[in-house]
């Protein structure tokens, strides 16, 4: 039996237009164009004789495509195949592919209006397009084991939400996280992509699965490293601490290397097809309003029956995942910042705005700070050194007696009503003095050491003589340790009550110069 032709292979659109470009520009003959295209001297004349007749020569039209000049070409022979198809042009079909919101679903729909019954029906327009691709370059196809990756990335567009007071629109990011084995996706949207938020997403994301992969696998942003690198990239100290938290792994895809995280760039435009462009049309003023309508058109993206493989998404999770990831721990990471801060000399450490205290002997040494929401833990040299309740008030301080040295604690121990105590022990007037003393001052503590000085003096005099010093004090309008001093000092307080004529004149030479009672003006 005879061997049956094979097919001419039908003449590329860019040698065609190089034989246009040598017969109308360069002014070859017939027979140099086919020498210099390695084209039989037959084909050169064919098309040239189509030229001719399509009105074409050189330059051809700046808006003419390679589809365009075919069909002028070749108005009557379009490309079939022999069951009589014709076949989709696949280089446009892969070059249009590559440009954000292009599906293959589309291209098809734009082929089959323009050949209808004469093009293949769209899983056999895929199939052939698969097997093109096939043709390109050899790349190892990736097996996910069942329970081993979480693939996370954030989306690309946004979604505005308007503040109703101000009217300010803030964009929602969208974080995706999908499951290697069975393609399992949840997505939530954020205020931002700093490291809060993006730990707190992981940690909304593990809880909705109900479960914890072997390795994270992320993009390699900000929030996930400090320093990028194709090799080692250094994970974050908060991202490493929540891993941690969860017995997890993180290893970053490598940059500029989307195989690594494929099947998370899948999900993510999965989900601004199925949900985002759901929800162009709707305007939201919460971020939880928002995370409401993702919720519900996640649980249908979820239980979508498959294309081509039996299940759903959720059906190959309960399958797959589900049996095989690891168990949640006891309660929920909550977020950590790590930071290193330097000890002042009063042994205290500003955080956000407020006070720390840790032992005084680590004055101007460097602390590493691990702030959650309620506790501020402090270590140095990987040992902890301290633990503070997370202080609500700003520029408030929070001092450990055990952290001071021992001159400071005996100051520490001292209170207000200890204070009063004491004054009301030496006598009524000196309780006036103190309690004045406590209430010009916006903190107790700060009036302390005046307090104590004036206390004190009880030890060099009687504590009559203390007494009628501090009444003559606030008699004359200066309720002061130095002007109680000084009376005491020239024996002012011996002197009856009524014999104060000059009394503030007296009292007020050892005082300062701005103090004065109210009996100056008059």
């Amino acid at each position: 039996m005879g061997r049956e032709p094979m097919p001419t292979a039908r003449t590329t659109m860019r040698i065609i237009k190089e034989l246009l470009r040598l017969k109308f520009e360069a002014s070859l003959s017939q027979r140099q164009i086919a020498s210099c295209l390695k084209i039989g001297l037959g084909t050169v004349s064919l098309h040239l004789n189509r030229a001719k007749k399509a009105g074409l020569s050189w330059p051809l039209p700046e808006d003419m495509d390679d589809s365009q000049l075919e069909s002028a070409l070749f108005p009557d022979q379009l490309p079939q195949t022999k069951t009589g198809y014709i076949e989709p042009d696949y280089v446009n079909i892969h070059e249009e592919l590559k440009r954000k919101g292009v599906t293959k679903q589309l291209l098809w729909e734009e082929y089959k209006s323009i050949y209808g019954n004469n093009g293949y029906q769209y899983s056999q327009y895929c199939q052939r397009y698969r097997d093109w691709v096939g043709t390109l370059k050899r790349s190892m196809r990736q097996t996910h084991k069942a329970g081993e990756k979480l693939f996370i990335d954030y989306c690309g567009p946004t979604i505005p939400i308007t503040n109703t007071s101000t009217g300010e629109i803030c964009n929602a990011q969208i974080f995706v996280a999908t499951w290697g084995a069975s393609n399992y996706t949840y997505a939530e949207a954020t205020r931002t992509q700093t490291k809060p938020d993006w730990i707190q997403s992981h940690v909304n994301a593990l809880t909705f699965f109900g479960g914890v992969p072997e390795i994270l696998v992320p993009d390699q942003l900000k929030s996930a490293v400090t320093k990028s690198c194709r090799y080692e990239p250094v994970i974050n100290a908060s991202y490493q601490h929540m891993a941690s938290h969860y017995k997890t792994v993180v290893i970053p895809a490598r940059p500029y290397k989307p195989k690594d995280k494929a099947k998370v760039e899948n999900a993510v435009l999965i989900v601004e097809r199925w949900i985002m462009a759901r929800l162009r049309h709707v305007s939201f003023f919460t971020l939880a309003e928002l995370n409401q309508h993702i919720l519900f058109l996640l649980s249908d993206l979820n239980q979508r029956p498959f294309k081509k493989l039996p299940g759903s998404r959720l059906s190959q999770f309960e399958r797959l995942d589900k049996p095989a990831m690891r168990a949640l721990p006891p309660a929920p990471y909550q977020y950590t910042e790590f930071k290193l801060v330097r000890v002042n000399i009063d042994y205290h450490f500003e955080y956000d705005k407020r006070y720390y205290s840790v032992p005084h002997h680590l004055v101007k040494h460097q602390v590493e700070v691990q702030a959650s929401r309620d506790v501020i833990a402090v270590f140095f040299k990987g040992k902890q050194i301290a633990r503070h309740a997370r202080k609500a008030q700003k520029w408030g301080f929070a001092t450990n007696t055990s952290h001071m040295p021992q001159a400071h604690r005996k100051q520490a121990q001292w209170t207000p009503g200890r204070l009063l105590n004491w004054a009301q022990d030496i006598g009524p007037s000196v309780v006036k003095v103190i309690q004045e003393m406590l209430d010009r001052k916006p903190h107790p503590e700060q009036a302390y050491r005046g307090c104590l000085g004036l206390l004190n003096l009880s030890k060099k005099y009687e504590a009559e003589r203390l007494n009628k010093a501090c009444e003559r004090a606030i008699t004359i309008g200066s309720p002061y340790v130095k002007s109680i001093k000084s009376i005491l000092q020239q024996g002012m307080d011996l002197l009856p009550l009524d014999e104060k004529a000059d009394v503030h004149e007296e009292t007020s030479s050892d005082h300062h110069d701005n103090i004065r009672g109210p009996g100056y003006y008059h």
